[in-house]
């Protein structure tokens, strides 16, 4: 097996049990307004697919940008895998809370325990892991911007996703949390 054919079955891995694990969540209370999810969707899917459509390294003619070796391919698939599990672990910390949308959750309030004392979004941090890893074992130009279009996907959805909070929630209790832990990036600012 190549690093390549690795990564790619980590993400189909990752993403056939995510799905699966989308019908354990509560009900959804309540939802932003329609269409305003449609930004971060458009943007994310349009990451995805040069991610995952640009030229895999093997077959790159003059498009690679380097080439580190079996050994360091196999370093960034673990990389890749260490950010699906710091996906896994928000996932199950969250619990019936989660929601592949924008959305407040029956029963929902601030966690800011586990993974999210760590970073606010950290199921988004884990896939842009994951993404840059990805994009860094096929070495190419497009695969790298379609991780950093996927990253302003994220940094989209978690800023609609904080604000849609912070109303739902009260801006106290999400204010306070905001000045305490940082948004996608450990150790990175917080909100002022």
């Amino acid at each position: 097996m190549t690093p390549q054919l690795a990564i790619n079955y980590l993400w189909f891995i990752w993403f056939m049990s995510w799905i699966a694990a989308a019908f354990w969540t509560e009900r959804t209370a309540n939802r932003p307004a329609f269409g305003s999810e449609i930004l971060y969707r458009v943007v994310t899917l349009t990451g995805a697919a040069l991610l995952f459509g640009s030229v895999n390294r093997s077959y790159r003619g003059t498009l690679g940008l380097w080439s580190i070796g079996p050994a360091g391919n196999w370093l960034l698939v673990g990389l890749c895998a260490g950010g699906f599990l710091f996906c896994w672990w928000a996932r199950l910390h969250l619990g019936k809370l989660w929601s592949g949308w924008v959305t407040k959750k029956e029963g929902h309030r601030v966690i800011d325990t586990g993974p999210y004392g760590i970073v606010r979004h950290p199921i988004y941090t884990g896939v842009i892991v994951s993404a840059f890893a990805t994009a860094a074992v096929k070495a190419t130009i497009l695969a790298f911007a379609g991780a950093a279009i996927m990253t302003l996907g994220f940094w989209i959805k978690a800023r609609l996703e904080e604000n849609f909070l912070r109303e739902q929630l009260g801006a106290a209790s999400y204010d306070s949390y905001r000045r305490r832990v940082p948004m996608l990036v450990p150790f990175g600012p917080k909100a002022a």
